[in-house]
C-alpha cells in the first residue's frame, strides 16, 4: 500500500487506520506488507509519526529535497534545513524503513553543493534513497518562469556522477534510475512498476494498471479533486480507460523492465 502525494501525511492518524482497516475488510493482507506514506517535513511533527506507525505504516518517504535553506526557499518548499533534520530524526526513531528524496540540479547548485547535501542525508543513515534532478514539468510555475541560474547539463551529469559514486561506496545499490538502496529496503512499490505488476490507484488523478484475462487494462481517476468527488459519487471515478492489447505487451513490459 502506497499513500503518494499531494500530502496524505496530513490525514490524521485515526484516518490512515480507518482506510488499512477498509483495505483489509476487502483484500487479506500480509502481515509482511510493505505500507509506505509520503510526507513533508513541513506538514507533520514526531507526534504523528508515532501515530502513523501504530496505525500500520510502516515505511515514511520525506520529500526533504535539500539542507540548503537558500533552496528550499527557491523551490517554494514551506520547510527550513532544521525542520528537515527534524523529520529526519523523527523518522528514525519509529520506523525501521525510511526514505529521504532528495532533488540536484538546484538553482546556483554546483557539484560541491549537490555532494554536500548528499553527505547530510547520508549522515542519518537512510536505508532508501531517491535522487531526482529538478525537472520543468509543463503546466507548472516553474515551466512558465524558469528559476534562474540552473546548473547546465555538464555540470548536473558531474553531480549525477558524483553522487551515484559517494553512494556506492557507502553501501546503497542503484536498483533503479532514481532510487538507491542498502540491502533488503529496496521500496516494493517501485520494483512493481518496473516489474509490470498490477496496482490499483485510488483517488484524484490516480493510475491503474490491471491484467485481465485477455488484455492488460490501464486507467485514470478524474484529475480535479472537485471533479473526482462529484463523478466518485455518480460512481465513475474513472475518467480515461486505454486497453493494452497483446501486440502491444511486448513493448509496455520492455519500457518497464528495461
Amino acid at each position: 500500500i502506497y499513500f503518494g502525494g499531494g500530502t496524505p501525511s496530513l490525514l490524521s492518524p485515526d484516518e490512515i487506520l480507518l482506510f488499512i482497516d477498509s483495505i483489509k475488510k476487502h483484500q487479506q493482507l500480509s502481515s509482511e506488507a510493505e505500507i509506505t506514506l509520503e510526507a513533508n517535513p513541513g506538514s507533520v511533527d514526531a507526534d504523528r509519526f508515532a501515530g502513523f506507525s501504530a496505525a500500520g505504516v510502516n515505511r515514511l518517504s520525506l520529500g526533504i529535497q535539500s539542507f540548503n535553506d537558500a533552496s528550499l526557499h527557491a523551490l517554494g518548499r514551506i520547510h527550513d534545513r532544521a525542520q528537515a533534520i527534524a523529520a529526519i530524526e523523527a523518522a528514525a526513531k519509529h520506523f525501521e524503513t525510511f526514505n529521504l528524496d532528495l532533488m540536484v540540479g538546484l538553482p546556483q547548485q554546483n557539484t560541491a553543493a549537490a555532494l554536500a547535501d548528499i553527505n547530510q542525508a547520508l549522515a542519518f543513515n537512510p536505508p532508501h534513497f531517491s535522487c531526482y534532478q529538478l525537472t520543468l514539468e509543463p503546466h507548472t510555475p516553474f515551466a512558465a518562469a524558469p528559476p534562474a541560474n540552473l546548473p547546465d547539463d555538464d555540470v548536473c551529469a558531474e553531480i549525477q556522477d558524483e553522487l551515484e559514486a559517494r553512494l556506492a561506496a557507502a553501501g546503497y545499490t542503484h536498483y533503479e534510475t532514481s532510487a538507491f538502496a542498502l540491502p533488503g529496503h529496496q521500496c516494493r512499490h517501485n520494483l512493481n512498476y518496473w516489474y509490470f505488476g498490477d496496482y490499483l490507484g485510488i483517488g484524484a488523478g490516480a493510475h491503474s494498471k490491471l491484467t485481465l484475462h485477455d488484455r492488460v487494462l490501464r486507467q485514470m481517476r478524474w484529475k480535479h479533486p472537485a471533479a473526482y468527488l462529484e463523478h466518485s459519487a455518480a460512481g465513475q471515478s474513472v475518467q480515461e480507460t486505454q486497453d493494452v492489447g497483446v501486440a502491444d505487451l511486448p513493448f509496455e513490459f520492455l519500457m518497464n523492465a528495461l
